[in-house]
């Protein structure tokens, strides 16, 4: 079950970043398509070349008729969802920056109570947040209001508050307990590229690599 949840939640992150960087891409080569379609209009209009220019103001109007006004407000709220999923995950994995210098300088028991203590704290406060953002989802949802761009019920836009800290709230849960029981924390490697020692290490064992005699 657990695993089906970390999957899942790698999952939802990838592919909210897929959708985020592709949109965003497409929407900076649709404004610059634009300029440089205007721009030819102008050029081939100024050395008489009347069907060259019908041409690119024939595709600059095409372009133009492809509405992605839209786009910058779905990669905000898709960055949104992004953070809040993303912090999650971040609990889980050992990546959130913590200043750990005093503690580190206790003995093996306060270091061990500050430390549950830090993370429960984190749990209260996520916990406090997940159940204030489903309330105002709650409320945000007998109500009429809608995004400017998409027009998508608020609601469903903030939903990422209380599913996400609900979700955070559960991983400092998880982290106190595993440490609880095995005095264990989910350290990240900020230096460590996922598959370069894999592919280094095969390097290494492939009989064509030259060894030092």
């Amino acid at each position: 079950m657990m695993r089906l949840l970390d999957r899942l939640e790698e999952t939802l992150i990838a592919s909210l970043i897929v959708a985020a960087t592709g949109l965003i891409f497409a929407s900076v080569v649709h404004r610059y398509s634009l300029g440089i379609l205007a721009d030819g209009v102008a050029f081939f209009r100024s050395h008489d070349l009347p069907e060259l220019s019908a041409m690119m103001r024939s595709a600059y109007f095409w372009l133009r008729g492809i509405n992605l006004v839209w786009a910058q407000e779905l990669c905000i709220i898709l960055f949104v969802w992004m953070a809040k999923f993303g912090a999650a995950y971040g609990v889980r994995t050992g990546i959130h920056v913590g200043i750990d210098v005093l503690i580190n300088k206790l003995d093996m028991r306060r270091r061990g109570f500050f430390i549950l203590l830090g993370l429960m704290a984190g749990a209260l406060f996520t916990g406090i947040i997940a159940t204030l953002g489903g309330n105002f989802v709650w409320h945000m949802s007998q109500t009429s209001a809608i995004s400017p761009d998409l027009e998508l019920p608020m609601w469903i836009v903030y939903l990422a508050i209380p599913l996400g800290s609900a979700l955070m709230c559960f991983r400092f849960l998880q982290v106190a307990f595993i440490f609880w029981r095995t005095g264990e924390l989910p350290h990240h490697d900020h230096g460590h590229v996922e598959g370069l020692d894999e592919e280094a290490e095969a390097i290494a064992d492939s009989p064509l690599t030259m060894k030092d005699k």
